[in-house]
């Protein structure tokens, strides 16, 4: 594919906090529009592409909180990855956002050992405006084996706003899970997550990590497995499999997090073979909400199970009945 190099002015605009008076201006940008370097922003106050309540000023000048900013920000190329025709399950689009269903076993973003054949090569192959976008606008990832709903931002202003509902922990994100044993009752694991201390593939609850909050409520216990709705408060790496292995209730297929497998007394064939051939863990990204980056209304998509979650689960019931 040959991609355009006609560069797209897009108008960001922000106002700025009162709790950034004293700031300087450049120090102000970096905060609000953290998707660009200090360098770029620098250069396009010096250039005119940054207005303060209508004028221009400069990078040092201190500011006392309640301006209007707005940015004319020049959107470059910034993926030099390929676009690939992957098939999307595409759920919701428009002129701002994209939100798609994500099947387990596909790669979000390229990677070390997965530098094709992504979400990211799909969603260039799909629009090829969006490599002027950070991540190909792609706001948050779920992990390569769960499966489910994902949002990705068509612009600049909207992947600001979206990376700020985030972070502002505004994004409603559910979850659908089955881990081994049985809970009496559903919970949270409030308990910070850091990468491991020596495998760095890994991540584990340490003191030293960053705050992470997972909710939890029981929809159904088997003899040895519970399914269960998890809702994020916070959108740490791994967060749901780590905590939940931690509270000694890991997801089924874990093969990272579950420790070694072991099949279940009183299995029936059935059960058995569902168990033995699930090699993922079993996550489903079931509901995403969120405001509407450009209309600012509440929008909610729900995405049912995965056959292979769904087949699990019957399974799970027949063994009860036996």
């Amino acid at each position: 594919m040959v991609y355009s190099e006609e560069l797209v002015m897009t108008r960001l605009t922000a106002e700025v906090p009162y709790e950034m008076a004293g700031m300087r201006l450049d120090q102000v940008l970096a905060e609000l529009f953290a998707d660009y370097s200090r360098s770029k922003l620098q250069s396009w106050v010096k250039t005119g592409r940054v207005q303060v309540n209508g004028l221009e000023l400069k990078p040092k000048d201190k500011l006392e909180g309640g301006e209007e900013i707005v940015l004319d920000a020049e959107a470059e190329v910034v993926i030099s990855s390929e676009a690939e025709p992957i098939p999307l399950e595409i759920i919701f689009e428009d002129e701002s956002l994209l939100i798609v269903n994500k099947p387990a076993g596909l790669v979000v973003h390229p990677a070390v050992g997965n530098w094709s054949g992504t979400l990211l090569n799909a969603l260039l192959n799909h629009d090829s405006s969006l490599d002027t976008l950070p991540r190909a606008g792609i706001v948050h990832r779920i992990d390569k084996e769960t499966s489910g709903l994902l949002m990705i931002a068509k612009t600049l202003q909207a992947h600001n706003n979206l990376t700020q509902q985030l972070q502002d922990r505004a994004i409603n994100r559910e979850y659908l899970a089955i881990t081994r044993g049985r809970m009496t009752a559903g919970g949270t694991v409030d308990e910070p997550i850091a990468r491991h201390p020596t495998d760095r593939k890994r991540y584990a609850v340490r003191e030293s990590g960053k705050d992470s909050v997972t909710h939890y409520r029981v929809e159904r216990r088997f003899t040895r497995h519970t399914y269960i709705q998890v809702k994020l408060e916070t959108g740490r790496t791994h967060q749901i499999r780590v905590h939940m292995a931690h509270i000694r209730y890991p997801l089924v297929g874990d093969q990272v997090y579950g420790g070694r497998f072991q099949m279940p007394a009183g299995c029936s064939e059935l059960l058995e073979k569902e168990l033995r051939g699930f090699k993922r863990q079993a996550l489903h990204a079931a509901k995403l909400g969120l405001l509407h980056p450009v209309t600012n209304e509440y929008c909610e998509w729900v995405q049912p199970l995965p056959e292979d979650m769904t087949n699990l689960l019957a399974a799970l019931a027949d063994n009860e009945q036996d």
